[in-house]
């Protein structure tokens, strides 16, 4: 008996521990959490390093207050869960600024500025507005901003952890549609060519992404005042150009 009590105790002790650890954190580095699934935001480069534009702001951010950056790769369904755990501080990864989260978290000044994009087979002629996907099967990643803009226009949301499987599942003729960030599809439709697919309309709404931390977290004003001195020498549209061509951080 006396040695279950004292496992436990010294089990007590060991949480104890690692609940403080986790609850601190080091000033001097940002945890950032990120998919590294979602090019041309967050992906693994051909060197097998963590790249993308979400990625190289988040390191200028880090560099620009002085912090190593640690990157914490999660998948996107857990990501806000990983971040209200002290996980990490900060996610980037596109994430769309809206009423509830702002709510919910501390959300940085946007860096990124973008619209929607609905994509259809190319031989499909049925679709071309929000509309049009009243009825129709979607191909959407469960929690995003674009899964609630086809399920609020009538659409049935089939779940897909990613564009790439939306985008195979659209293609197999297993969903109608899929609506995602106008910059991802360009994105996809430069790199692979790909003539089976189309953007068969824009929503026309207007979004914009940026950092998440957790509620009345300090870093959220370190974070503004970095994209602010990052958007004015420069940096930022630099990433911008790198990626996309044009600057999107605007």
């Amino acid at each position: 008996m006396r040695r279950k009590l004292f496992v436990v105790a010294m089990l007590a002790v060991v949480a104890a521990g690692g609940l403080t650890a986790c609850a601190g954190s080091d000033p001097n580095v940002l945890k950032v959490g990120t998919e590294g699934v979602y090019a041309p935001f967050t992906f693994q480069g051909a060197d097998g390093k963590l790249s993308g534009y979400d990625v190289d702001v988040a390191q200028a951010v880090g560099d620009r207050l002085g912090k190593k950056v640690e990157f914490v790769q999660t998948p996107w369904e857990a990501i806000f869960a990983g971040l209200e755990s002290k996980r990490f501080d900060l996610v980037a990864n596109q994430v769309t600024v809206n009423e509830e989260r702002a709510a919910k978290y501390a959300l940085s000044m946007p860096y990124t500025t973008s619209t929607g994009v609905i994509v259809t087979r190319a031989d499909n002629t049925a679709i071309s507005t929000l509309a049009d996907l009243k009825g129709k099967t979607c191909a959407q990643v469960a929690v995003s901003n674009w899964t609630t803009v086809s399920a609020e226009a009538g659409a049935r949301i089939e779940a897909v952890e990613g564009f790439v499987q939306a985008i195979q599942l659209l293609k197999a003729g297993r969903v109608d549609a899929t609506v995602n960030d106008s910059l991802v599809v360009a994105e996809y439709m430069k790199k692979t060519g790909d003539t089976s697919v189309q953007v068969a309309g824009r929503p026309g709404a207007v979004t914009r992404q940026a950092f998440v931390a957790r509620k009345g977290d300090a870093v959220v004003t370190e974070v503004d005042m970095a994209l602010d001195k990052l958007r004015a020498d420069g940096t930022l549209a630099k990433i911008s150009e790198k990626y996309f061509g044009t600057d999107v951080s605007q």
